[in-house]
């Protein structure tokens, strides 16, 4: 018998959270909740995508956005500018959020009714896509000025995500940024994944996007009357930011 036992905890962690994960994106189902988990690295414009889209789908959906940082909360504040409700999610130096935290941020944010909430995961390419959140859809932002080789080498963040946004669009003639080979090189990762185009400071391209979000939105309504949400746990830092 072999006296040294190994455990391969790395991976006990990942099918406990995709359990966990499962079951929140089952119960959000239940009650008609749509969970956007939005990923990128760091400036790739993220919020500036997200307030463009806040303003083209305010009127129709009750939107909440849980804002994930290791620290500061200049981003929800940003958010919550937009009318919206938003807090703010610090979680202790952990580099994504997993299931989980989710739950524990959900319990904050659906107080208000939210029928649309959207997780704006912290700025990474590797830990965010490593551990399901429970979402009903994974969207992420590759921005010109990474370079359209990104996905090759980021392979997994590509994969889990049914929507890749390429934003900015307008720096385009200044950056080395091949769109139709950025198309292939996504499409070998995801051949499923919708991409859309956009300059996040301009707005172009994201009625697209919003286009597909109500239809993957209504989609996730339909048969579902009401909601309500009850949550546990409070295990890292959740901040409550002021609607202006």
């Amino acid at each position: 018998m072999d006296p040294v036992r190994i455990i391969e905890v790395k991976r006990s962690i990942y099918e406990s959270n995709d359990r966990e994960a499962e079951k929140l994106r089952q119960e959000l189902k239940e009650r008609g909740i749509f969970l956007l988990n939005l990923m990128s690295s760091p400036g790739s414009g993220k919020t500036t995508t997200l307030k463009q889209v806040i303003a083209r789908m305010k009127d129709e959906y009750r939107i909440g956005v849980m804002e994930a940082d290791i620290d500061s909360d200049i981003d929800a504040r940003a958010i919550a500018d937009t009318g919206v409700r938003a807090i703010q999610l610090h979680t202790g130096g952990m580099c994504h959020l997993d299931a989980g935290m989710t739950r524990q941020g959900l319990e904050e944010l659906t107080a208000a009714e939210v029928d649309f909430a959207v997780l704006e995961n912290v700025g990474n390419l590797v830990c965010p896509a490593e551990f399901d959140t429970g979402a009903t859809k994974n969207a992420m932002i590759l921005s010109v000025p990474e370079g359209h080789d990104k996905p090759l080498k980021y392979p997994l963040m590509f994969s889990v995500c049914d929507a890749v946004l390429i934003n900015k669009t307008d720096v385009m003639p200044y950056f080395d940024f091949d769109l139709e080979q950025c198309r292939k090189n996504i499409a070998l990762r995801n051949p499923k994944a919708e991409v859309f185009p956009v300059c996040a400071k301009t707005g172009e391209g994201i009625e697209a996007f919003t286009a597909w979000l109500k239809k993957e939105i209504d989609s996730n309504y339909a048969g579902v009357s009401g909601h309500t949400f009850l949550l546990q746990g409070n295990e890292f830092i959740i901040k409550e930011i002021e609607e202006t």
